[in-house]
């Protein structure tokens, strides 16, 4: 979505654009959404916790919400990121979004040397805090996978086999979106370097 809109990714839309694009392609679909909302536009969990709130009021299914900081390196504090999620999770409760779907993200596999051992201590801490889903990107090793399913939890994941390692769904984020803009970047350029239009029809 960023993209599209010209940005790059990490929280630089307004919000309220945010919001209105995610409105608007639900005004146009049959099918449930889940919003990514990256951090949660926000710098505290009271700003987080309103911001997540206006999301549901567009009348997704879900929410997309991750533990890495967007504008400096590294990962929420467990207890900390644990206390925002259980407190969303009371707010969308006590609103009457009992079955709204909250997939949690950890960036453990981008952000650390080690990561398995962190990544399993999050995942546990994310459900047990009222996370519906855990969302692992970069974990593309099946006997991590396995290992993180044993213990209950079903990771989304971004593998075409997840059907054997018992991943309950798999996303591939904005990596369609970057084909397609590689594709149109390329042809673009062959217009510019040959000023002519038959590269467009081979």
């Amino acid at each position: 979505m960023a993209t599209s809109l010209g940005y790059a990714d990490g929280e630089l839309i307004d919000f309220h654009r945010h919001l209105a694009s995610i409105q608007s392609i639900g005004d146009y679909v049959s099918i449930s959404i889940s919003a990514e909302i990256e951090g949660g536009y926000g710098h505290d969990a009271q700003s987080i916790i309103g911001n997540v709130s206006r999301t549901t009021d567009t009348g997704v299914a879900g929410i997309n919400i991750e533990d890495a900081f967007k504008h400096q390196p590294g990962l929420r504090n467990v207890k900390e990121h644990c206390q925002l999620l259980a407190n969303i999770r009371a707010t969308l409760d006590n609103h009457g979004y009992k079955n709204f779907f909250i997939n949690a993200r950890t960036d453990t596999y981008f952000q650390l040397e080690q990561p398995y051992e962190e990544t399993l201590t999050r995942a546990k801490a994310y459900v047990e805090s009222g996370a519906s889903s855990i969302f692992i990107p970069g974990l593309t090793d099946a006997y991590e996978i396995k290992g993180i399913t044993r213990y209950g939890i079903y990771p989304s994941n971004k593998l075409s086999t997840v059907k054997s390692i018992r991943c309950k769904h798999f996303g591939f984020g904005h990596a369609l979106s970057d084909k397609i803009i590689a594709h149109l970047t390329k042809n673009a350029a062959q217009l510019l370097e040959s000023r002519a239009t038959f590269c467009l029809y081979e």
